[in-house]
């Protein structure tokens, strides 16, 4: 594997992703069709024009950021189609697909219009959008499930074990969940033999399935379930907590109760969280800092060895977290948001 040659070609993509003044200017845009129209002056030229000869303001930025995300992992996967690198960019790529199956849960579940689940689609994963658009086309939860496993798609299996128990409750959350525990599950099983580049997506991943638990965790004490019932919703491979941690928080009547638990811990920034969200059960305001936190951790692995499969972690957040503020920069332009709270909503890497 000629991980040399991979770290120079993304070192030079990394060139192209937007710095801390890049960003900064479009804050600075009074409106979304400056903003597509400064976007136009980027990396994102190409796109943004494919997409304004059919859409205009937000929908022609979300419609120019799908193309570009989903063009460039695409190269990605063009000049690194050796065993060892795809195998590592696919753990990445998947969980595209399991967020669009998620997406198109959710829809069929709260019974929003096909073209309405179509928009918030990212085709970059080992589903293509010809596929995705097949699966919207279901007239329901069952139907999409059902032709996920007539197609032999892996992510159908989860689904079906989880869907007699969602059919009882009705609680979106089970599939869910499921989806989840499959991807995390088969995502170690394949870095699991000892080595330099397995540790590091190990370590990711690992710290990926302490933040989704602890959200559960403030998320299942906000709606005080018990935690006999929160427990089936929990993932193991944590590299903080397993599960007899997570069981005791779950026992803490509070969010405030679980933070000084948290202070042991990595993510003892925690505690740097304002009182007042805490009493009103802002967990959002958590949630946030625990993105924050995964997308630093992401991409610093740019300073790690160049021999390694460290370049292309830290590309892949970088492009997700490029992606991600600007499409926070297009949001809070249609609601007047102040330029230096949006700056807060942002993170610079």
């Amino acid at each position: 594997m000629d991980w040399g040659y991979i770290n120079a070609r993304m070192r030079g993509m990394k060139s192209r992703l937007l710095d801390h003044r890049s960003l900064d200017n479009l804050v600075l845009q009074p409106d979304l069709e400056s903003l597509v129209n400064e976007l136009e002056k980027t990396p994102y030229h190409e796109d943004i024009v494919e997409a304004r000869g059919r859409y205009s303001g937000m929908p022609c930025i979300e419609h120019a950021l799908r193309s570009n995300f989903v063009r460039t992992f695409r190269k990605i996967l063009d000049f690194a189609k050796k065993e060892e690198a795809e195998q590592y960019i696919s753990i990445f790529l998947h969980r595209w697909d399991i967020q669009n199956i998620k997406t198109i849960l959710r829809g069929k579940n709260i019974h929003v219009t096909n073209d309405e689940i179509l928009d918030c689609i990212v085709p970059a994963g080992e589903m293509d959008e010809a596929t995705l658009t097949e699966l919207v086309r279901q007239l329901d939860t069952k139907a999409v499930i059902d032709l996920l496993a007539t197609w032999r798609i892996s992510w159908a299996k989860p689904l079906t074990t989880a869907f007699p128990e969602f059919a009882r409750s009705g609680d979106l959350g089970m599939l869910e969940c499921a989806l989840d525990r499959y991807y995390y599950e088969d995502a170690l099983r394949a870095v699991s033999k000892p080595g330099k580049n397995n540790g590091m997506i190990k370590n990711l991943l690992s710290l990926e399935i302490d933040v989704v638990n602890i959200k559960t965790v403030l998320r299942m004490i906000r709606d005080r379930v018990t935690p006999e019932e929160a427990t089936k919703f929990l993932l193991e491979g944590g590299q903080e907590f397993d599960l007899k941690k997570l069981g005791h928080l779950l026992t803490l009547h509070t969010i405030e109760d679980v933070l000084p638990e948290l202070a042991q811990t990595r993510y003892r920034f925690l505690s740097d969280i304002p009182e007042s969200a805490l009493r009103a059960q802002k967990i959002s305001v958590i949630e946030k800092e625990l993105e924050r936190y995964l997308v630093r951790q992401g991409t610093k692995s740019f300073l790690s060895d160049p021999l390694s499969v460290a370049s292309l972690i830290g590309y892949f957040w970088a492009k997700y977290n490029e992606i991600t503020n600007i499409r926070v920069i297009s949001r809070c332009k249609t609601a007047d948001f102040p330029v230096e709270s949006l700056k807060e909503e942002l993170v610079y890497v």
